[in-house]
């Protein structure tokens, strides 16, 4: 089973509730205020990406202004009466619909982003600051993020991060990952939409089902088989000694109510097995202070994102083997019993490259599970 995004779902939603929403206000009205935009849905989130988006544009105003070489922007005087030109401007915002239906639209697609990926959105947020002025940009635009900003608005003023954007991006996972279970619930986010249209989350993330079955199945269970699972049978199959081959059963349909046992075919020092005191050694250079805390079962704590890659680059496109692996990891009692288990199960059987950025964020997480 595999988590996909319905992106044909989410973008006709926008365009269906900004279509309701301009039809609405503007049966009444030519134009639309910087104030009306602020009160314009019951979404606050959805009112302000549009109101960050007017100021992005207002700085883009005021760069071209600065940009012509044949005047002194530098002078004191030009510079307060610049300041003061453009704030009375932000102050005379006037947007009729043809120019507020698309800015809707593309907020309404963010918002809903945002409540269902944090960790991938204000990541995309990062990077879209200039070079060197990663915090300025958070202090510009934290005022506009009003859904999950106990994510981003941490990095703030923190020391130890300098420049380094890869160092941002991965104290945003980091922290995602220890404050996740305290976030505002996804459905309660999205149910403020419902006024104006409801969003459907299950037709926006779609679960893919894949239609493996056994290639044998005896004339006396077929009955059984159209009330239980494909990994159901597997499981009798495995009862029965009739699944003894070596080979990892990675075609499921739900989460199994027993292990699959994935055979390792190599040992311990074996060519992609890790080192668990090394890691650690790597790893507590990377626990920034501020994203500590206590993770709760990994099976249930990774972003959207983050199944995404894992199941991807990681376990073969096969989400239940994930799965299993995660729910595997939870049990141990320790870091060293989770890297044996990881050496032993996963890592050699589906090839896993040491170095590769998958490989060390998904050992990173068992990490603080364990450690932090």
């Amino acid at each position: 089973m595999t988590t996909q995004i319905n992106s044909n779902y989410l973008e006709k939603y926008a365009e269906d509730y900004s279509a309701i929403v301009c039809g609405q206000f503007f049966s009444s009205k030519q134009y639309m205020t910087g104030q009306d935009i602020v009160q314009l849905t019951n979404s606050t989130q959805v009112n302000f990406f549009i109101i960050k988006r007017l100021f992005e544009l207002w700085q883009q105003e005021l760069a071209k202004l600065k940009s012509n070489p044949y005047f002194d922007y530098r002078d004191i005087s030009v510079h307060e009466a610049l300041t003061e030109f453009m704030n009375v401007l932000s102050k005379r915002i006037k947007i009729e619909r043809e120019q507020l239906q698309p800015l809707l639209r593309t907020a309404v697609e963010q918002a809903i982003q945002l409540a269902t990926d944090p960790v991938t959105f204000y990541q995309n947020e990062i990077t879209k600051a200039p070079s060197g002025q990663i915090n300025e940009f958070l202090k510009e635009n934290k005022k506009y993020y009003k859904w999950h900003d106990q994510a981003i608005t941490f990095l703030v003023d923190k020391a130890g991060f300098g420049h380094d954007e890869s160092a941002y991006l991965r104290a945003i996972a980091a922290n995602y990952q220890a404050i996740n279970e305290t976030l505002e619930s996804v459905n309660l986010l999205l149910a403020t939409l419902g006024d104006i249209k409801p969003f459907d989350l299950d037709a926006y993330i779609v679960q893919d089902t894949p239609e493996s079955v056994p290639t044998s199945i005896p004339e006396s269970s077929r009955e059984q088989e159209s009330k239980s699972s494909f990994f159901d049978q597997v499981e009798m199959e495995e009862s029965t000694g009739r699944n003894s081959a070596p080979e990892p059963v990675r075609t499921v349909e739900h989460e199994p109510v027993k292990a699959v046992q994935v055979q390792p075919s190599y040992t311990n020092g074996a060519e992609h097995a890790f080192n668990s005191s090394s890691l650690k050694a790597r790893f507590e250079t990377l626990s920034y202070k501020g994203m500590k805390g206590v993770m709760g079962e990994l099976a249930e704590s990774l972003a959207i994102n983050q199944r995404f890659m894992f199941t991807k680059e990681l376990f073969d496109g096969n989400a239940d083997l994930l799965k299993h692996a995660l729910k595997s990891i939870d049990k141990c009692d320790s870091f060293d019993e989770a890297i044996g288990l990881v050496n032993t199960r996963f890592a050699g059987e589906l090839g896993w490259k040491s170095e590769s950025e998958p490989v060390q964020e998904f050992l990173l997480l068992v990490y603080r599970k364990f450690e932090v």
